[in-house]
């Protein structure tokens, strides 16, 4: 079951006026003028706006509980303000993994690995963390003590609302991680930091990867343990999880590795009651809230409750044509195809032995010329992603009954990323764990894909190349792959070349400034305290 939170979302999110436009539609909502006193009025307004802080990753909305300022700047909030989409375009689209069809501005320009500071989309994804964080902020500042007896909350629903702010915490942390992995340095502002009242300051990579390690352990022994709340909030498993991966990614964020770390807390995760869901290709269809005993915390989408075009609507719809009722959706927007260099991570791409190669449709086959892209614009050539599906696996009715709006809940963090930073981790040295382990970990991934032991491997042939494409396998579209590049040295040098790279058709290196984006340039002007990146 969806979590119970999506109900309060038709409070003050999910009134929806849809348009067309070139970006394949726009999400537009209301102001919301209210004030704190009103909107933190009693323990229902308390839940309607921890509802809208879980649901700023799900849908678009472009003001706060208590009138913050507009992020959309004009910008198409489908495309531009949309977080889970926003993302999924910074870290797949400049990979190997997706190439877009569409002449929207600049998109084109991740693909290429050639964006600058004036990119409308970087100032998107720059402004909605900052945003989510802005929610966050006030929300904790409303959850005092004080505020909580004013108001004459107590007993059960003050704890309740105490409680929650755990959660929330973990939220801004995730929500710095992607402003730490994509900008490296970011504005910071915390609950001590009143709005409007001075210039937010600046945090630097290094120091930004010690404050979300500082407030994921802080929150530990507040979260509830593992899998006793609902779906789609947060416990301790999904704080565990996020160290995992920043871990994991230690050296790129500040320069030392912390590989042991990666493997305790991978382990912390394993060891708790998760398990994976019978069925790779069921991970991501419209009733995929199944999964989740695989799922550490997962982003709810409902096609009733969290209409907007910049979910994982966003990838069923981008990701097909005119052969939408294979996906489950009314039609396609011609969008978003991958690359022949990341299907030929597969030993056969069409999905008949491992279910996780699915890239193939009705119309469009896997024949290497099917493959091959001579023009990015051009729909037709590539290979079409059919990952997400708005199709449930039981054969019922999706909420949408028009299938404009998915179902599919997007996976923030599963257990097979866990046992991938598990083996990655213990290859690179971390102690605390063992390769023996690890090959049962890869192997039970894999044993998943393909129904039986037929792809599992043998010790002598787990190494980390091996890893860096089995992640691709497994997580492709998940929003990793840029991440996983850098930390392999492969996103920007010529070591490992994929069509299109850089702008050329058989892929060139480019300079290494594009390992990371650069501070938009609207922010700079804004904020004399932001510094720009190197290069830019």
């Amino acid at each position: 079951m969806k979590n119970k939170l999506i109900k309060y979302l038709s409070v003050g999110l999910v009134t929806v006026i849809v348009a067309g436009s070139c970006a394949k539609k726009l999400d537009l909502y209301p102001t919301n003028d209210l004030t704190p006193e009103k909107t933190y009025a009693d323990a229902a307004g308390y839940k309607s706006v921890l509802a809208k802080i879980y649901g700023t990753l799900a849908i678009t909305g472009n003001s706060g509980p208590a009138g913050n300022p507009d992020i959309s700047g004009g910008l198409d909030e489908g495309s531009q303000v949309a977080f889970i989409r926003m993302l999924f375009n910074c870290q797949e689209l400049p990979t190997d993994e997706a190439v877009v069809a569409w002449n929207d501005q600049t998109i084109k320009d991740f693909h290429n690995l050639r964006w600058t500071s004036a990119d409308p989309f970087l100032k998107g994804i720059y402004a909605r963390p900052i945003y989510n964080i802005t929610l966050i902020n006030e929300y904790i500042r409303e959850s005092t003590d004080e505020k909580l007896a004013e108001r004459g909350i107590s007993g059960t629903e003050a704890a309740d609302i105490k409680n929650s702010v755990a959660e929330v915490r973990f939220l801004r942390a995730y929500n710095y991680w992607v402003m730490m992995d994509l900008f490296g340095k970011s504005t910071f502002i915390t609950e001590e930091d009143k709005v409007g009242a001075t210039l937010p300051k600046e945090i630097s990579r290094g120091d930004l990867f010690l404050y979300i390690e500082k407030e994921l352990k802080a929150i530990d022994a507040l979260l509830a343990p593992v899998k006793t709340i609902e779906y789609g909030r947060v416990d301790q498993g999904a704080a565990w999880a996020l160290l995992a991966r920043i871990y994991l990614n230690a050296g790129t964020y500040t320069g030392t590795t912390r590989y042991t770390d990666a493997v305790t807390y991978s382990k912390k995760v394993i060891a708790a009651p998760y398990s994976l869901y019978t069925g790779y290709p069921r991970v991501f269809m419209a009733d995929n809230d199944k999964a989740k005993d695989e799922f550490i915390y997962a982003v709810n989408c409902d096609g009733l409750r969290t209409q907007a075009y910049g979910n994982t609507t966003f990838f069923v719809h981008a990701a097909c044509g005119d052969e939408g009722a294979e996906y489950g959706v009314g039609g396609g927007w011609y969008g978003y195809r991958s690359t022949s260099a990341f299907t030929s991570l597969f030993a056969d791409p069409t999905g008949a032995t491992d279910k996780r190669a699915m890239f193939t449709t009705s119309k469009y086959g896997t024949s290497p010329a099917q493959f091959t892209i001579n023009d990015i614009s051009n729909f037709d050539q590539g290979p079409h992603v059919k990952k997400y599906v708005n199709i449930r696996s039981d054969g019922g009715p999706v909420s949408d009954s028009r299938k404009e709006f998915a179902d599919v809940d997007f996976p923030a963090f599963r257990l097979a990323e866990m046992y991938l930073i598990y083996a990655e981790a213990v290859l690179r040295g971390g102690t605390g764990g063992d390769a023996a382990t690890a090959l049962g970990y890869i192997n039970a991934i894999r044993t998943r894909a393909y129904g039986n032991a037929s792809g599992n491997i043998t010790a002598g042939q787990l190494n980390l190349q091996f890893i860096l494409d089995e992640r691709g396998r497994e997580l492709y579209w998940e929003g990793h792959r840029r991440t996983d590049l850098i930390r392999y040295g492969l996103l920007t040098t010529g070591t490992y070349l994929w069509p299109w790279k850089g702008g050329v058709s058989s892929g060139t290196a480019v300079d290494a400034k594009y390992n990371i984006f650069p501070i938009p340039a609207s922010n700079l002007v804004a904020n004399p305290n932001l510094t720009q990146n190197t290069g830019y």
